[in-house]
């Protein structure tokens, strides 16, 4: 399974944004972007190079910075990111809006989004140590893909664990969209539907990420 291991803050100074990565810490001044929000390399502070010569960024690389940035806030690799792009093409509906429901159905996205972690980051290794249930079996695998119905629950044998027994107070104060339901009482979420366009980051733009794979 891989996974990128370089620094993340790397990541959200080349967006030019933060991606809040690292979870809590993205809102603090340890902030690595709060420091050097520029983009890293020799040319980061004297501008981009996929500018043209007139000053404007070209089509191709807002395209690409469109579909970098979705693949980093949701942690995929490329190869993975193309493979949902084609599922997304093969079903009804637009390609677009049907990519980012795949991204959001993931299921550390959904151990995130349920407030059950911090970070897509930390919800993955949370998962990959085997620390959830789908459907009341025991699965480590981050990316797999939920339907309506599906119900995800911290297995028994985590939940005397320090993490899940203090983790209330941190869910409490974290809000879970409409498409879920959340029980923390009992750490389980159930995925009632497939997210609206409307519940899902509005800072992505899925547009362009059709556009950069129409292209090639």
């Amino acid at each position: 399974m891989a996974k990128y291991l370089g620094p993340v803050c790397k990541l959200c100074r080349r967006e030019g944004e933060k991606l809040f990565l690292k979870g809590e810490r993205c809102f603090t001044p340890k902030c690595g972007f709060e420091k050097r929000s520029f983009a890293p390399g020799v040319h980061g502070k004297s501008g981009s190079r996929s500018r043209s010569a007139t000053g404007r960024e070209s089509d191709f690389a807002r395209q690409l910075r469109a579909k970098q940035k979705a693949r980093r806030i949701y942690g995929t690799m490329e190869r993975q990111f193309r493979r949902y792009y084609e599922t997304a093409q093969q079903r009804r509906g637009l390609t677009g809006l049907n990519l980012l429901q795949i991204l959001e159905t993931r299921l550390d996205n959904i151990v995130f989004r349920l407030g059950l972690a911090t970070s897509r980051a930390q919800a993955r290794l949370l998962v990959t140590h085997g620390h959830f249930t789908v459907n009341g079996r025991r699965t480590d695998v981050p990316s797999m893909l939920m339907n309506s119905g599906d119900v995800i629950q911290v297995r028994d044998g985590s939940r005397d664990t320090t993490y899940f027994k203090e983790l209330g107070d941190f869910a409490e104060k974290r809000n879970f969209p409409a498409w879920l339901n959340r029980d923390l009482k009992n750490l389980t979420g159930t995925v009632l539907r497939l997210p609206e366009r409307a519940e899902i980051d509005g800072n992505l733009n899925e547009q362009l990420i059709v556009e950069f794979y129409s292209r090639r």
